[in-house]
């Protein structure tokens, strides 16, 4: 039986297509991208912290960041985010487990950060405010932005951990 070449192909030719359309999905999220900061996946993470704000991805601060915060909850930026002892060690286990340092490597938001540095907020890491550098007072004060912990007014994705310019 003589199969025309083309027909054989086909299913070749298929499979690499399947293979790029997923490449160009699944790019975005590679390890070593700027702008990709794994989200929370922890559901009691999820539930306390972004019950407020935005469950801030935990890479996006090194390790003593997030013990120094996590200390510290009945002054959590000038509320008091108390939780009971488990679930405030439960979240600070996930939290440094994930944090920008933790297995050694730190990403670019943290490389400028001084090493053993433990700022509490996201906005004054020097990468953030070289990032950020271009928006002006006015557009930090808008309506539909109200601070530059508001990550989702301008990052649409960043819930699920894309920080790209929207």
């Amino acid at each position: 039986m003589n199969i025309p070449f083309r027909t054989s192909l086909r299913p070749l030719f298929m499979t690499l297509l399947a293979v790029s359309a997923a490449a160009l999905v699944l790019g975005r999220a590679q390890a070593g991208d700027e702008e990709y900061f794994p989200p929370v996946t922890d559901p009691a993470t999820l539930s306390e912290c972004g019950s407020c704000h935005l469950a801030f991805p935990p890479s996006m601060l090194p390790t003593a960041s997030w013990k120094r915060m996590m200390a510290d909850l009945q002054d959590h930026f000038g509320d008091d985010a108390s939780l009971d002892a488990d679930t405030t060690a439960a979240i600070t286990r996930y939290l440094v487990a994930n944090a920008g340092d933790a297995s050694g490597y730190r990403g670019d938001i943290l490389r400028s950060l001084p090493r053993g540095a433990a700022p509490l907020r996201i906005t004054e890491l020097p990468k953030w405010v070289h990032e950020h550098d271009e928006v002006s007072d006015a557009e930090w004060r808008a309506k539909d932005v109200g601070s530059k912990a508001n990550c989702p007014a301008c990052h649409v994705d960043a819930n699920k951990g894309y920080f790209e310019d929207d």
